[in-house]
């Protein structure tokens, strides 16, 4: 694992070489926002969120939740 993440940082630094000075400001919110998206959010976040979510009544049947999910 080590070995193609060294590889893969490698190939992002020689992209990031590859873009013309102007544009790295615009690259490094891309890079910023990405990483956001992947990130996981600490659970008291997540739980505030699905706190007020279930408090508007954003929710779904218990019976919904496992329809898109394949039983063997």
């Amino acid at each position: 694992m080590t070995a193609k993440v060294s590889v893969s940082k490698e190939q992002i630094v020689q992209e990031i070489k590859g873009v013309p000075e102007e544009y790295l400001p615009n690259l490094l919110q891309i890079v910023r926002l990405f990483r956001e998206s992947v990130a996981l959010k600490p659970a008291e976040a997540s739980f505030r969120k699905g706190w007020e979510e279930a408090l508007a009544g954003d929710t779904l049947p218990v019976s919904e939740l496992w329809e898109s999910i394949d039983a063997e």
